[in-house]
């Protein structure tokens, strides 16, 4: 079960945007601009950027995606997926890929509200990340079909990696913003929505 209100969690909330994640609390939006960016255009997704604390740190969760499958085969991202009509919100949309991919039951997520909805550049998707809260120690029952492996990165330690690097993608050379967790290599839309995750921590993570 989620753990109960603490000051983390309330810190963490006035750094969010919060229109949007209907059915969870949600107040209204308190940054300028979240409510014409929430409507931007292209197909609908939602990621769950779950969050919890480790001997004081902020930790996030990614995976690693199968090496095989046909699209972005081996990349580092966020649990999520396109929202299906069957799913009331980004939030749930969220929490339902997130419980496919990794096994995380969205019981045992406190939704705390949302980062700024982030276009991918080439399939033309509008990817709403989905902030939440979780307790330390989970267990993951990965998607033999999708998910090769979980990290579990401290936020600090991302932060501290950030930077531009190269990245091959099909045979072309793109130099872009990346982080790295341990020897994997972070970056595209994962990558946009940690550098929007870490510039409204920043206060939070020292």
């Amino acid at each position: 079960m989620p753990q109960a209100d603490t000051g983390l969690e309330a810190r963490l909330r006035r750094a969010l945007l919060t229109e949007g994640a209907t059915g969870s609390g949600a107040r209204a939006a308190t940054t300028p601009g979240a409510a014409a960016a929430q409507t931007a255009g292209g197909v609908q997704a939602a990621v769950l950027v779950a969050l919890f604390e480790r001997k004081r740190r902020l930790h996030t969760v990614l995976t690693r995606r199968r090496d095989g499958l046909r699209r972005h085969p081996g990349e580092i991202s966020f649990p999520g997926g396109r929202r299906d009509r069957g799913d009331p919100d980004a939030a749930a949309a969220a929490l339902r890929e997130a419980h496919e991919e990794i096994g995380l039951a969205p019981r045992s997520v406190t939704v705390l509200g949302e980062l700024s909805p982030t276009p991918t550049i080439v399939s033309g998707y509008t990817v709403h990340p989905i902030v939440g809260l979780i307790p330390d120690g989970m267990s993951w029952r990965l998607s033999d079909a999708e998910v090769a492996a979980v990290l579990e990165p401290a936020l600090q330690d991302l932060r501290a990696t950030g930077g531009l690097r190269t990245v091959v993608r099909r045979g072309l050379e793109l130099r872009t913003e990346t982080y790295l967790a341990g020897e994997a290599v972070i970056w595209g839309v994962t990558a946009r929505i940690l550098s929007d995750l870490l510039g409204r921590l920043g206060p939070l993570l020292g």
